[in-house]
């Protein structure tokens, strides 16, 4: 009996146990082996350009996997499956062989082979709906963008530079198993857990102007033999990027066929040395700290300085005897700049060199940006100081070059570029905005209009070096650069291959656009002001003739009001991301805010309201009386200031930035 009576204790003591004390750990053990998880990544957010058009989004498509433990005949099954999606039978027999419970076998498939398999119906063989990267336009912007994997993670660009914000969290598909352990798939919504949303990017990058960059750069890089090339376009005032060129093409559509590295962005990844654009930025120094005047007389040797053991040439062995600092410029002398650099002394030349940003980061958000390389100044030799002013021995990207460019544009002062604009949700609601950011000032406003003054007569005087770039009508500052390329095998600069260049902006009295062209080792007319100066010249025309710019008023050539599909309204005229200017549920009885519309938008909201309005002015509203929010009353009107630029503003909780500092 007291034998009984302890069995029956142990017995209730591990039926608590089990029950009470250990039910959590073995309800956990439990789902573990009754059931699996497979997580699906969600649809990844849309890329769209400033004015909302779609560059990166996904579509739906089938993936076609299995369950080893419930097909009978693998090798019929791999035959089948094989024949229907063709793929290699014995990689798909390997696969049903060696996994026990689930395998992969084609991801992503195209739609008639998801269909040819829903048909086939082969016991353990299932599909399930995934979503598929996809760029509209192809090639365009396609070294900006990157591209995904078959696992939806970014691996290149801005996808993999936002991936966090693009991807979202996974969905959570689940697997049962019975006591035999036979799995079952539930396909319904009590198997699925959604995860996280994912979000939106709003770029800086015009669609439009990319694409004549790019059209430009591949004719150019065609017509002259050359490797590759670059093309940047950039908002002097903001930083905004534009447009973003890399030559020879890339389609992220189908990264997988593409060479070895044929995805880097070169923009910000190469280095190079800069040749003759570098001039401006050693003049522009020794102009701020007062080393030279634009008119000193400089000796330029009769095309022959002699500097420890080198003796420094002119390009195309030219023989220039006495210039002008101006005509040093103008006319590209590399003695002539050579002398200017120690008159202004390494040190102070290095101080300057870097305030423009050389030897920095840029800091644009884009992974895998180069610093450049530019060695501390302690470390220059005599002739390292002499051949840098014309730069020789000192690498730059072309993102630094474009940046420090827009510097000079913009009265002196350095802007961050960036190709973000915001980051939104699916509702179009901000979660991010990027707004202009000041470096720092790097020289004078006054040394910015001097530098400015020179660069136009390289493109406007008849004799100048960078004429080839002018456009009609428009003043253009712009400085051409032709620089050897690096022999690393025989350790000296090839006479043979190189790399030419324009950089310039435009309009000179009023900078806005910047534009960056560099083509590489170009076998036919190989130096700057020949092979790179009219592809700069055609990009500036395009703009202006394509968007019908009012640049020749000093506005900016961009479009000037759309609305997106995301329901976010973008505004191209400053580089500024803004929400609609009128709340959905604002009452008719009142009267709207006109401000920051043009003339045939207010006229278009106050016809709806049966509003008269008394228009001042052109371009952009900039003032309303009565005021918005005021009571329309009977006999309405309101009269409309309008101004060419638009003001500071700060609407949809984003801040426009005047540009000018």
């Amino acid at each position: 009996m007291f034998c009984l009576l302890l069995l029956f204790v142990a017995l209730i003591s591990r039926a608590f146990q089990l029950q009470i004390l250990s039910a959590k750990y073995l309800q956990k053990l439990a789902r573990k082996q009754h059931t699996k998880v497979l997580f699906l990544q969600p649809e990844r957010g849309i890329i769209y350009d400033r004015n909302g058009e779609k560059l990166a989004a996904s579509l739906t498509a089938g993936s076609v996997f299995a369950d080893p433990s419930k097909i009978n005949d693998r090798a019929e099954t791999a035959e089948k499956i094989s024949s229907l999606l063709g793929i290699d039978k014995r990689m798909t027999l390997a696969k049903l062989s060696k996994a026990r419970t689930f395998c992969w076998l084609a991801r992503k498939v195209p739609p008639e082979a998801v269909e040819a398999v829903e048909k086939a119906n082969i016991q353990g063989v299932f599909i399930v709906k995934e979503p598929k990267r996809f760029y509209p336009n192809g090639v365009l912007a396609g070294h900006l963008l990157g591209f995904v994997g078959l696992d939806d993670t970014g691996l290149e660009g801005l996808e993999v530079g936002f991936d966090n914000y693009l991807k979202g969290s996974p969905l959570r598909l689940t697997w049962s198993q019975d006591a035999k352990r036979k799995k079952i798939y539930v396909p319904n919504e009590d198997a699925v857990t959604t995860g996280s949303e994912s979000a939106n990017l709003i770029l800086t990058i015009d669609s439009r102007i990319q694409h004549l960059a790019e059209m430009q750069l591949k004719a150019a890089v065609q017509d002259k033999g050359a490797k590759g090339g670059v093309a940047i376009v950039m908002d002097t005032r903001t930083g905004e990027i534009l447009a973003m060129a890399n030559e020879m093409g890339f389609d992220p559509n189908n990264f997988a066929a593409s060479p070895g590295g044929a995805g880097k962005n070169k923009a910000i990844t190469d280095c190079f040395d800069p040749g003759s654009t570098f001039k401006p930025f050693t003049v522009a120094g020794a102009l701020e700290e007062g080393a030279v005047k634009e008119t000193d007389r400089i000796n330029c040797e009769n095309g022959n300085y002699h500097v420890a053991d080198r003796v420094i040439h002119e390009a195309k062995r030219t023989r220039h005897g006495i210039l002008t600092v101006h005509d040093v410029i103008k006319y590209s002398s590399n003695i002539g700049a050579a002398k200017i650099g120690e008159r202004l002394g390494k040190d102070k030349f290095y101080e300057y060199i870097t305030k423009f940003g050389f030897g920095l980061k840029t800091g644009i958000d884009l992974p895998g940006e180069s610093p450049g390389l530019l060695r501390p100044a302690e470390k220059w030799t005599k002739v390292d100081a002499v051949t840098i002013a014309f730069g020789q021995g000192v690498s730059v990207t072309p993102i630094q070059l474009v940046a420090a460019l827009s510097a000079i544009a913009n009265d002196g002062v350095l802007m961050k570029p960036f190709v973000v604009r915001a980051i939104i949700d699916k509702r179009g609601e901000i979660i991010r905005a990027y707004r202009p950011t000041v470096v720092r000032r790097v020289i004078s406003s006054s040394t910015a209009k001097r530098v400015t003054a020179i660069m136009t007569d390289v493109v406007g005087a008849e004799d100048g070096t960078g004429k080839k770039a002018r456009i009609a009508n428009i003043a253009v500052a712009g400085k051409t650069g032709t620089a050897q390329k690096f022999d690393f095998a025989r350790h000296i600069y090839s006479s043979q291959k190189v790399r030419t260049s324009f950089m310039g902006f435009f309009p000179a009295e009023n900078p806005q656009i910047a534009i960056l062209v560099m083509l590489d080792e170009p076998q036919r007319d190989r130096w700057g002001g020949v092979a790179a100066a009219p592809v700069f010249k055609n990009i500036g025309e395009q703009i202006l003739t394509c968007f019908r710019s009012p640049l020749r008023q000093n506005a900016l050539p961009l479009p000037q009001e759309e609305v997106n599909k995301t329901g976010l309204q973008l505004v191209s005229n400053g580089a500024t991301v803004m929400g609609g200017n009128l709340p959905a549920d604002e009452p008719e009885s009142v009267m709207p805010d006109f401000r920051h519309m043009t003339i045939k938008e207010v006229l278009k909201r106050a016809k709806g309201r049966g509003i008269e309005i008394k228009a001042l002015g052109s371009g952009w509203a900039v003032s309303q009386e009565p005021a918005a929010g005021t009571p329309i009353g009977d006999f309405p009107s309101c009269a409309v200031s309008f101004a060419n630029s638009t003001p500071e503003r700060d609407l949809g909780g984003i801040v426009a930035a005047s540009g000018k500092h």
